[in-house]
């Protein structure tokens, strides 16, 4: 492996490892200390999480399209494994897709619901964000593994 590979490999591990410790300290350590700390005040919950992801829309997807052309030039670079490539390719797909969907279409409607509407929407973020976790982090452990192949 060349040094330019490593280098490569690096940087795309290291970006796919952002994203999903970016998810994962989301999910357990922000989410549940901003339920505990506003307790049953859902407008001010809903208000600090709204400021906390805003803005971050792009910079995520720019995460994704750096983890996508490092994933591409690796593949073209390690054809001998390139059925690995395509798994991490589909799973970051489907987490992009998901992406998609709470940034286009969850928090919209999360930010002009009623207080009845958002217990569910709340809970239905939880449920895709952790599809997303599972299925980055498995892309992630599926390239760890094609690099000790």
């Amino acid at each position: 492996m060349t040094t330019v590979n490593v280098l490569l490999a690096i940087t795309h591990a290291g970006l796919a490892a952002a994203w999903v410790g970016g998810m994962a300290y989301s999910l357990f350590v922000v989410q549940p200390k901003l339920k505990k700390y506003f307790g049953p005040d859902q407008d001010g919950r809903e208000a600090l999480t709204t400021v906390i992801a805003s803005g971050n829309r792009w910079k995520v997807l720019g995460l994704i399209g750096a983890i996508a052309v490092s994933g591409l030039v690796l593949l073209l670079l390690d054809h001998a494994h390139w059925w690995v490539h395509l798994i991490k390719g589909l799973l970051l797909l489907g987490a992009t897709g998901i992406f998609w969907y709470v940034s286009w279409r969850h928090w919209p409607r999360r930010v002009f619901a009623t207080a009845a509407e958002l217990p569910a929407l709340q809970r239905r973020l939880v449920v895709l964000a952790g599809c997303m976790l599972v299925l980055t982090g498995t892309a992630f452990a599926l390239g760890v593994l094609a690099s000790s192949l």
